[in-house]
Formats: C-alpha cells, structure tokens, sequence
C-alpha cells in the first residue's frame, strides 16, 4: 500500500472541492483541548485497488480538519499480529490538560473596629440667670475710737463717769467709792484690793516676764482722772504660761503702791488682758532723774482738753519704759479705781526708772494727786525675786 499516494490523492480531492464551492465549505477548526472523539482517528485503508484508482468524493462527504500540535498528516501504520490480521491499534493516551493554577485568594484583614463610643445625652444647662448688680452703700469708714478705761484698767463708758462722778478727794472720794454705785461695792466690801505696802515677802526664784513690746503708732487721752495712752495690737507679755496684750498704759502721782513703807514720784501702771479676759498689771515705779524720751514724746503730744484724744503720727516703743533690772514683785489684787474688780494679777518692778523733774512738773500740773490710799494685805502671799 503506497500511503504517500493515498495522502496525495486525498489533498488533491480536497483542495479541488474546496475552490468548487467555497461558500458551501464549511470548515470546523478544532480546538487544542478537543475532545478525543473530535480529534483525528485512524482511517482504514480500502484495498489495493481503490487506492490505486482514486475517485474524486462529493464535497459533502469531505471533512477538512486542522492538525493539532504533533498531529501528522500520515495515518498510523497499522501492526499485523502474528496471523497476520492487523494488530489492534494502541489507544491513544490524551496528556491530561495542565491545570490552570488560580492564585489563592489573600483576603485582607478588615482594619480593626473602632470601639464604640457610647455618646451620654448632652444636657445643656439653662442659660445664666442675669440680675442686674445692685451695688451695696459704701459703708463710711469707722475711726479708731479710743474707749475710755478712765484709770479703772477695764473700759467703762464716759457717760457713767459723767453722771456718777468720782474723784481722789472730798465727798466722792476713795472711802465713798463703794456707796456712790451698786456696782462698786467691791471697793469697799473687797478682801484683795490695791495698792498695798509690800512687805515681808517670801523671796524665790521668779519666773522672768517675757516682754515682746513693738514700735507702735498710739492714741494718747486726758480722760479728766489720769492720762492714759491706748497703743496698737502686736505687743504682748508673757509669764506663768500665759500670754497677755497690752491694751493701754496711764499714770498715777505719786506712787500707788509702796516698798516696805517707801513711796515714789510717779508710777505707770501697764495694763494687759489675754483671751479669757483675765487682767495683768505690770507697775513701773518712777523716781526723778534724767529726762526720759519716750515720757517726753507723750507730753509733747497731750491733748488740750479733757476727754478728747489725739492720735500723732509718731510711734512709741513702750518697752522703753521698763527698767533694764529684771526682778519683780508678784500678788494677787484689783483694780485702784472702780469698780475695784478683784482677781488681778500684779507684777511690781523692783527697779524704778527716772523723768526729769520738769516732766514730772507737767504730769503734776495736769493731776496734782490721783493715787488711791493703800489697802489692807490680809495677809496676802506676796512673791519677790531673789
């Protein structure tokens, strides 16, 4: 069997038919991946003779199809057995289509939530309440008054000493102070009154008053029985666990009180009193001497009239009217002038500090006598440092 000739003869066959009738042609072009019954099989051969003899086929009955990838246009020859009957052709064995590699898929990671946010109700405060401001009266301002303490170390109204009047001499005198007022019985009923003769007192080993005096701006009065200077606040006495503040200081002439008989020319008395109302009075015996400035600095400054006062604009040191010595007297008294209260305590400078005689000339032109006689001790317990 000659195969190229077959391969001709049929090429011949299909290429006359196909410029015969083009438009009836119908040409199927198969696909890489067609099936294994659309792709090209076997043909059997006819005999010797037809092949020999070719007869040209109706166009119809002619199938042009397009070779694959390693297809040939040659039939496979076929294999005779050993009978010499054709051996059964090898199946064919298709290459399994590759298989399309997908790229797996990389699902994105959704962005973490936000947290939620739980949104309180907003309650907006109702609107201010505008009043219109209604501005206060300036309130005038209140002067420093100085409160007449008389010489009674306690304030007491002008208007009493006015209507009841005492004095250091005649019918209203020291012995007639308990009988002009109720209140001032004291003066004359009173076991521990002052001033006294100290005598025979036991000494020990005192305590030291602790003196913290300031320079302080003063308010200085003539109230008709002494003449008393009122000082700011800041200046203090301390002594038995005790603090006190001095509230005013005045004067007496001669001396009120008397060291074992002997009495002196003048005698300031400084007046404290702490928070529970409790009394001290610091006594300053006075004798003449050299002139003493702060002294000086008071009587420059006296009022004209009595019971009027007079605030300079200079300041005093009041600790410059203590003697530099220490040492002291101590007992339990009262007040010199009414209402005579008892339970003061007393604090006599051993000490005495010296005026000029001209400044006691001027205190004595003003009060010639404002001292109160001395009062019985009854056997009082009186203290001296040692």
């Amino acid at each position: 069997m000659d195969v190229a000739a077959l391969a001709e003869a049929a090429s011949a066959a299909a290429a006359a038919q196909k410029d015969k009738d083009k438009s009836e042609a119908k040409v199927r072009h198969a696909d890489q991946r067609t099936a294994p019954a659309d792709r090209a099989t076997a043909t059997p051969v006819a005999d010797t003779e037809a092949v020999r003899h070719p007869t040209a086929l109706p166009a119809d009955q002619v199938e042009v199809r397009t070779l694959d990838k390693g297809q040939s246009l040659v039939p496979p020859i076929p294999r005779l057995g050993p009978a010499g009957q054709p051996a059964p052709a090898a199946p064919v064995v298709e290459a399994p289509a590759p298989t399309p590699v997908v790229p797996e898929r990389v699902q994105a990671k959704a962005p973490p939530s936000a947290p939620a946010v739980v949104t309180a109700p907003v309650t907006r405060p109702a609107p201010p309440v505008v009043r219109k401001a209604t501005r206060a009266p300036r309130p005038k301002p209140v002067l420093a008054k100085v409160t007449r303490h008389e010489d009674t170390h306690e304030p007491t109204s002008v208007e009493v000493h006015k209507s009841i009047h005492w004095d250091y001499e005649g019918p209203n005198g020291p012995a007639r102070w308990g009988q002009l007022n109720p209140a001032w019985k004291t003066c004359d009923s009173g076991k521990r009154q002052s001033p006294i003769d100290i005598r025979d007192g036991i000494r020990v080993d005192l305590e030291p008053i602790k003196f913290d005096y300031v320079p302080t701006y003063f308010r200085i009065l003539n109230n008709g029985h002494t003449v008393q200077v009122s000082v700011g606040p800041g200046n203090t006495m301390s002594v038995m666990g005790r603090t006190f503040d001095l509230v005013q200081f005045h004067f007496h002439r001669p001396s009120e009180e008397r060291i074992n008989g002997r009495g002196f020319d003048m005698v300031a008395h400084l007046v404290h009193k702490d928070l529970d109302g409790r009394l001290a009075v610091v006594a300053v015996l006075i004798e003449r001497g050299d002139a003493h400035p702060t002294v000086q600095t008071l009587w420059n400054n006296l009022p004209l009239e009595q019971h009027h006062d007079y605030a300079p604009a200079v300041p005093i040191n009041v600790a410059e009217l203590l003697p530099q010595a220490p040492e002291y007297y101590t007992y339990m008294g009262s007040l010199t002038t009414p209402p005579c209260s008892e339970d003061v305590l007393w604090m006599v400078m051993k000490q005495p500090i010296k005026l000029s005689a001209e400044q006691i000339a001027i205190f004595q032109r003003l009060y010639p006598m404002n001292a109160r006689p001395v009062q019985p001790d009854n056997e009082r317990l009186i203290k001296a440092s040692r």
